[in-house]
């Protein structure tokens, strides 16, 4: 058992610095997924989509919420002397409309979040075909996303997005 241990490590020592010699040669690259969420056209074109199909409810939510801070307001400036009957009746249509104000929020929310999850989804479907395209085409041995660090000179962002500016060059 002690001799089929000690050969063992005699081959891993021995295979060291085959590993070291072959790792001079590793290509890698870094690819920045907030930069591309950020420039590559795709996903520019994806925000201002998105942008437009959400801004009629963003404005609707908009003018809900000046006529809670308006009644919000009338209740308290003039809370005091108004009929109790009628304060009442206030703060009921203020509590339902606050109600409305954050279902609708909270839906705005959920909505706009699915529909980004889904442009970046299909963002990040594109790009890594143009990793991958990339890595083939340029012979990487390796590309890496989410690090801790990277030095810049890994960085290849910049050859992937303008990979993904050029509709022919990711089939």
């Amino acid at each position: 058992m002690k001799k089929t241990i000690a050969r063992l490590l005699v081959a891993l020592m021995a295979s060291l610095p085959v590993t070291y010699a072959s790792a001079d040669q590793l290509k890698v690259g870094y690819v920045n997924t907030q930069r591309l969420f950020r420039d590559a056209p795709a996903a520019v074109k994806a925000a201002k989509k998105i942008e437009q199909e959400f801004s009629k409810r963003d404005q609707d939510l908009q003018r809900l919420a000046k006529q809670v801070q308006g009644l919000q307001e009338s209740l308290e400036k003039g809370g005091l002397t108004m009929a109790e009957s009628e304060r009442r009746a206030k703060e009921k249509d203020l509590a339902e409309l606050s109600r409305e104000f954050q279902r609708k929020q909270r839906e705005f929310r959920e909505d706009l979040n699915l529909r980004q999850n889904e442009e970046n989804a299909a963002i990040i479907e594109k790009a890594n075909k143009a990793i991958k395209q990339l890595a083939e085409n340029e012979k990487y041995d390796l590309i890496v996303q989410d690090v801790v660090w990277v030095s810049p000179r890994l960085d290849i962002t910049d050859k992937v997005i303008k990979a993904l500016s050029d509709p022919q060059s990711v089939k």
